[in-house]
C-alpha cells in the first residue's frame, strides 16, 4: 500500500505541509489546459502524497510523458496514503474534482462505486491490456470489467542487512527460503541491542500476510472475507509467536506507520525486514550495512508472491473520459514506466518494461522479483477492507503480545467487517 505502499514517512508534518503547498500552487498554475486531450479535470489526478518522495514519484510519470510529448502535465493533488482512501470519496464529489485518480489491485473493490469500466476505452483505442502484468488486471477486474491501468507490480519481499548475517554467521537467503530455516536465523541475529525483525502493526503491511501467502493462503475467496482459514490463521500465528515467544522483534504499537520498521532496518536497529519492492531505493541506499533480498520464507521453502501494486483509474464523476483516458495511457506506456521503474525502483506493470528496473541492480535481487513475479498472485480484497486493517493495527498489539490469539483477532474482525 500503506501500509503506505511507496515510501516512509520521513518528513515532519510541517516539511510535508510546506513541500506540498508550494509543489501544488507550482502544478495547478502550470496546468490548466495545458493538456491537448481534454480541459483541466482530464489532466488532474487526486492521489496520495504522503511526502517529497511520493511527489517525485508522479513528477517521474509526468516527466517521462513529456520525452514524447513535451506539452503534456498533470495537475496534482491529495492528502497522505492512509487519509486517501476516505478522502477520495469526498473529494470526487465536490465540483471541479479531478478526472484521474490512483487506486491499488488490493483496494480496487473498495472504490468500485468511485471509478468506471475502462474495457470499451481500451477496446476503442487499441490499447491490449494483456501487455500488463497478469495478476495486476485480475487484481484491478471487478464484476468483470478492468478498473484500473497498472503503472506497477510489486511482489512483496524480504529484505536482509547482509553485514548484520555476516555478523551473525548467518547464511544469506536466497530463492528458497523456509519458515523453519527463517525462525532459526532470526534467533541467531537476535542479540546486541539487534532484532532479527522489524515489523509494523497492519496486515497487509505486517509478515503475518505475507508469509501466508508465499504457503498459498489468502484472505479472500469467492470475493468474501475469508479471514478464519486454518492456513492464514497458522501462518499470521507464526508471526505473533516470532515476537511474543520467540523474542526476536519488537511489538509494535497501533499507531506505528510503515517508517517505524523501515527506520528500525535502516539504522541497524533489526537484520531483516518484509516489505515491497517500492522501498528498494531507500533501503538499499540509506540503510548503515549492505543489503540484500530474498523471497518470503515458506513452509516449503518454495515461495507464492504476494504481488501489490497500484493503477491510474477514472473517476466516474468525471465529464470527459476519453481525454482522461488518454492522459492514463500516456503514463502508462512501457516506455514511461520502464523509466520510472529505472528511476524511482517501482516494478513495471508492463513484463517488457522489468528490464529497466533491473537495469544496475544485483543480479541475484532480480532474480528474486522474477521469480515472484513469477509465481505471484494479486492480493485481492474486499470492500470493507480498510476495516480490516484498521481493527487488525487495533488488535494486533495484543497478538505481538500474545495475550489474545490470531484465531481471537481474525474472528473479530471477520465478525465486524463482512
Amino acid at each position: 500500500m500503506s501500509n503506505n505502499r511507496f515510501t516512509g514517512r520521513l518528513l515532519t508534518a510541517a516539511a510535508v505541509a510546506a513541500l506540498a503547498a508550494g509543489t501544488l500552487s507550482a502544478c495547478g498554475s502550470s496546468s490548466a489546459g495545458s493538456s491537448s486531450d481534454g480541459g483541466k479535470e482530464a489532466s488532474s489526478m487526486y492521489t496520495w502524497i504522503t511526502n517529497d518522495s511520493d511527489r517525485a514519484q508522479w513528477q517521474a510519470f509526468v516527466d517521462a510523458a513529456k520525452e514524447k510529448d513535451p506539452e503534456f502535465n498533470l495537475a496534482l493533488e491529495g492528502p497522505s496514503f492512509n487519509d486517501y482512501w476516505t478522502k477520495v470519496k469526498t473529494r470526487l464529489s465536490s465540483s471541479g474534482a479531478p478526472c484521474i485518480i490512483t487506486t491499488q489491485a488490493a483496494r480496487t473493490q473498495e472504490l468500485k462505486d468511485l471509478t468506471v469500466p475502462l474495457d470499451e476505452l481500451a477496446k476503442s483505442n487499441n490499447i491490449d491490456v494483456s501487455m500488463y502484468n497478469k495478476a495486476m488486471i485480475d487484481g484491478l477486474t471487478v464484476d468483470g470489467t478492468l478498473r484500473g491501468i497498472p503503472y506497477d507490480a510489486e511482489p512483496v519481499v524480504l529484505y536482509y542487512n547482509k553485514d548484520l548475517l555476516a555478523a551473525a554467521g548467518v547464511k544469506e537467503p536466497t530463492l528458497s527460503y523456509t519458515t523453519e530455516q527463517f525462525s532459526a536465523d532470526l534467533k541467531a541475529l537476535t542479540k546486541e541491542g539487534v532484532t532479527g525483525l522489524a515489523v509494523p502493526p497492519g496486515f497487509a503491511s505486517g509478515p503475518g500476510l505475507a508469509l501466508a501467502f508465499a504457503n498459498g493462503n489468502e484472505p479472500v475467496k469467492d470475493a468474501k472475507l475469508d479471514l478464519t482459514n486454518a492456513g492464514l490463521v497458522k501462518d499470521q500465528q507464526f508471526a505473533f509467536d516470532l515476537v511474543a515467544k520467540e523474542k526476536v522483534a519488537n511489538a509494535p504499537q497501533a499507531s506505528d506507520g510503515t517508517d517505524v520498521p523501515e527506520q528500525q532496518f535502516m539504522s541497524g536497529k533489526a537484520a531483516m525486514i518484509i516489505d515491497g519492492p517500492w522501498m528498494y531505493e531507500t533501503l538499499t541506499t540509506k540503510t548503515q550495512g549492505k543489503v540484500g533480498i530474498a523471497v518470503v520464507p515458506s513452509d516449503s521453502g518454495e515461495s507464492t508472491g504476494m504481488i501489490q501494486g497500484s493503477a491510474f483509474a477514472i473517476a466516474a464523476s468525471c465529464k470527459d473520459k476519453e481525454a482522461a483516458f488518454k492522459n492514463i495511457m500516456k503514463i502508462t506506456t512501457p516506455e514511461v514506466v520502464g523509466a520510472v521503474g529505472a528511476a524511482r525502483g517501482t516494478v513495471p506493470s508492463v513484463d517488457s518494461a522489468v528490464k529497466d528496473w533491473a537495469a544496475n541492480k544485483p543480479a541475484s535481487d532480480v532474480a528474486v522479483v522474477e521469480a515472484l513475479l513469477k509465481s505471484g498472485r494479486p492480493l485481492v480484497t474486499t470492500p470493507s477492507w480498510n476495516q480490516v486493517e484498521t481493527t487488525f493495527s487495533q488488535y494486533s498489539g495484543e497478538g505481538f503480545r500474545g495475550s489474545k490469539s490470531a484465531q481471537e483477532i481474525l474472528s473479530t474482525i471477520s465478525n465486524s467487517a463482512k
